[in-house]
């Protein structure tokens, strides 16, 4: 490694989708190339001191947010860290773990862009801004069936942590490159998994793929299933990329195509003829399914990281 990482962000709340956009990536990259950084493990206190305290997992009070920048300003310039490890399972805190950053460091979380110096350790950042219900509906999932809670204990706990979700994650969106969020088709249930259009909105504090040889106000190569326009976000013009649910395998491979061909001398990590392994979710029954909506998020948030690779980064490390 004679350069620095690449180090991508990936803020959302609980159950926002954070780990299955994290795991796509990571195959495309090539796992072995990744390391995942979770900030879930720099919790301050466990779950039983959490609940004796009255506070909550996503309050800035109940993290070591110092600790978290300065594992990543070390990761940066390539240098290993000795990273906390909570435990969702029993709540508890395991031992560290010694972590030596790859080729591309992925750090998702709540709160990772709290602080300015966390911030300006990444290269991309990205923010998770599904509907509340559908987060709703894939918390419930999530916590009754991985983390042994009640739908009750779930939708008491969404309640209580609101007030520290509007607070403290929520206004992180401000400072994304890439906003993400997935949402029912026309007609679509929050539980159709298979049915989720996204919407991207792409700041301009990144340069973007141009995609308009591939799209167009009439669809375009890519068809009506991916459209692309203006709009404004905050106040300020953004670029809007939008992928509907009936988005087909043709159109994967064909944005594929445009992207891996902006960074030709990058090839050997993209897959020109599609990556079968991209895109999966887990559906309401358990099944693996393909969403190539979510295929193509991770293609674009894979193109910026390797963009990134061929730009002049500082702080080269000196890594044998």
């Amino acid at each position: 490694m004679s350069n620095r990482p690449i180090i991508l962000g990936i803020v959302g709340d609980s159950a926002a989708g954070k780990t299955t956009l994290t795991r796509g990536i990571a195959q495309v990259l090539g796992e072995n190339d990744v390391t995942i950084i979770c900030t879930d493990d720099y919790h301050k206190y466990d779950r039983k001191q959490r609940a004796e305290l009255g506070i909550s997992a996503i309050h800035p009070d109940c993290n070591y947010l110092d600790i978290i920048q300065q594992h990543l300003s070390l990761l940066r310039t390539g240098q290993p860290i000795l990273k906390p490890i909570y435990n969702h399972g029993t709540g508890t805190f395991d031992p560290p773990e010694y972590i030596k950053p790859n080729k591309f460091v992925i750090v998702e979380g709540l709160l990772g862009y709290s602080t300015r110096g966390m911030r300006d350790s990444y290269d991309i950042k990205v923010y998770l801004a599904p509907p509340e219900d559908l987060r709703a509906i894939w918390k419930v999932k999530r916590d009754t069936r991985k983390r042994g809670y009640s739908e009750a204990e779930v939708l008491e706990q969404l309640r209580k942590r609101e007030p520290d979700s509007d607070a403290f994650i929520r206004p992180q969106r401000q400072w994304a490159d890439v906003i993400v969020t997935f949402y029912p088709s026309n007609g679509g249930t929050p539980q159709d998994d298979l049915l989720l259009n996204v919407r991207l909105v792409l700041r301009p504090t990144i340069p973007h793929p141009d995609l308009t040889t591939v799209l167009n106000p009439d669809g375009g190569r890519l068809g009506a299933a991916v459209r692309l326009g203006l709009d404004r976000d905050m106040g300020k013009p953004v670029d809007l990329l939008e992928i509907d649910g009936h988005a087909t395998a043709e159109q994967v491979r064909e944005l594929e195509r445009v992207l891996c061909n902006e960074v030709p001398y990058l090839g050997q990590f993209c897959s020109l003829d599609g990556n079968a392994d991209i895109g999966k979710v887990v559906g309401t029954t358990g099944e693996t399914l393909q969403s190539y909506p979510l295929a193509l998020t991770q293609l674009l948030i894979t193109y910026h990281m390797l963009k990134a690779m061929s730009l002049p980064r500082e702080n080269a490390s000196i890594i044998a």
